[in-house]
């Protein structure tokens, strides 16, 4: 699965999802995109799937009819220690994301 992360998350990050492709904004440079214009680059791009903190983006975006899914984890904080924890859960739905589908991540 080819995964972009926003750039709202730590880069190192990348490395917790290191059996799918994972790219950062920075390095597939969409760095700086709005979220609509992001989502569509990257899947022009051919990720499957957008990572992102943004609890908005959900909300701000029509995603139904979209290539692309997006997953939110929602952490105290966008440091990596906090994220982390989020990431083996996050890993075992990977493959339930379906284009146009959001998935929500939080530490219970």
């Amino acid at each position: 699965m080819k995964i972009l992360l926003d750039e709202c998350l730590p880069v190192d990050l990348r490395h917790r999802f290191s059996v799918h492709e994972v790219h950062t904004a920075e390095w597939a440079r969409l760095k700086g995109a709005k979220n609509g214009e992001l989502l569509d680059a990257a899947k022009i791009a051919g990720y499957d799937v957008l990572i992102t903190i943004d609890q908005g983006f959900a909300h701000q975006q029509n995603l139904g009819g979209r290539k692309i899914g997006l997953l939110i984890l929602v952490a105290p904080s966008n440091q990596i220690e906090d994220l982390a924890l989020l990431v083996p859960a996050a890993l075992a739905a990977l493959n339930a994301v379906q284009p146009g589908s959001v998935v929500r991540f939080e530490e219970r």
